[in-house]
Order: structure tokens, then sequence, then C-alpha cells
């Protein structure tokens, strides 16, 4: 069952957005703005096929490799801490 949440503890912190997909799984973000986190909901509910069918740790190796291919590029050295 989809279910969301935005929530703001006072006016000094970030949005707290949190969304449950029509597959059970939740997820959650914070940002700037209540629209910004507004729309995070609406891609998550938009792309939950997409997010159920992904293999989680093939895309965090990518993601990984990625920002080492990067950091070699600009001449900096990987450091992943």
């Amino acid at each position: 069952m989809r279910d969301y949440s935005i929530t703001r503890k006072n006016s000094n912190t970030w949005y707290h957005a949190k969304v449950t997909d029509s597959y059970g799984n939740n997820y959650d973000n914070y940002f700037e703005t209540a629209s910004e986190a507004s729309k995070w909901i609406y891609h998550v509910w938009e792309k939950e096929d997409w997010f159920n069918s992904a293999n989680s740790q093939e895309l965090l190796n990518n993601a990984i490799a990625n920002c080492v291919r990067l950091d070699e590029e600009r001449g900096i050295e990987p450091s992943l801490d």
C-alpha cells in the first residue's frame, strides 16, 4: 500500500520525506523544500517497478566504480572514506 509523509521539526531543519511504494518498500530522504520532497515521492512511485527489478548491489557497485573513474579523470586519488 502506498503511503508518504513530509515532516519538518522546526524552521531551521530540512524536510524529511518518507514514502512506501506499492510493494511495501520504504524509502526516506531529506530536502530543502517541501516541493522537492513532494516531487521525489512521485518519482519513487513512478519508478517503483524499476526500483524493485534492479539489483541493488550491482547498482551500488556501478555507482562506486563511476565515482572512482571520475576521481581518476580529475587527477584525484580515489578514496572511499
